[in-house]
């Protein structure tokens, strides 16, 4: 059996924060405000991979009035709903995310990041694709008021 799964996350940009893209601090003057460190990328391809396996979303499995979040490692995360999935039988197939930022340019971080979500999949960089878009200066995004991020990803069984 094969599934697909979508995932979208939106996180404000403000000062006194780090900006984690992909397990990646991008030196920026902004950062992302968020009970975790607020990777939007990553989050969006957790929420898609639980998704596809019809195991809700991250905020029932890592809900952000529980502590032990505070300020916790996206990848971390994504590393835990990579071992529910295989917990539920299922492997990743590929997973395709777009960041929507206007700034900072993100192009040279991006095989950082698709290395770091393999990783912690335990997948080879060919099946993760990362990229990154603006929105014209339009939008929440456009004029720097935060970064969005979309996923989707497939997934199948290994029962069958």
């Amino acid at each position: 059996m094969v599934r697909v799964g979508m995932g979208y996350d939106v996180h404000k940009l403000t000062e006194g924060r780090d900006l984690i893209l992909g397990g990646v601090k991008i030196p920026w003057e902004l950062g992302l405000l968020g009970h975790s460190d607020a990777d939007v990328v990553v989050h969006a391809i957790m929420d898609a991979l639980l998704g596809a396996a019809a195991l809700r979303d991250i905020g029932r499995h890592f809900p952000d009035t529980d502590p032990q979040y505070k300020g916790i490692s996206s990848i971390l995360l994504l590393q835990k709903v990579g071992g529910l999935l295989k917990e539920k039988g299922y492997q990743i197939v590929n997973i395709d995310a777009t960041i929507i930022a206007q700034k900072p340019k993100l192009l040279p971080h991006i095989d950082q990041m698709i290395k770091n979500v393999a990783d912690a999949l335990e997948l080879s960089e060919d099946q993760v694709n990362i990229k990154a878009t603006t929105e014209e200066g339009l939008g929440f995004t456009g004029t720097l008021q935060g970064i969005s991020s979309q996923a989707i990803c497939c997934i199948q069984s290994v029962r069958d």
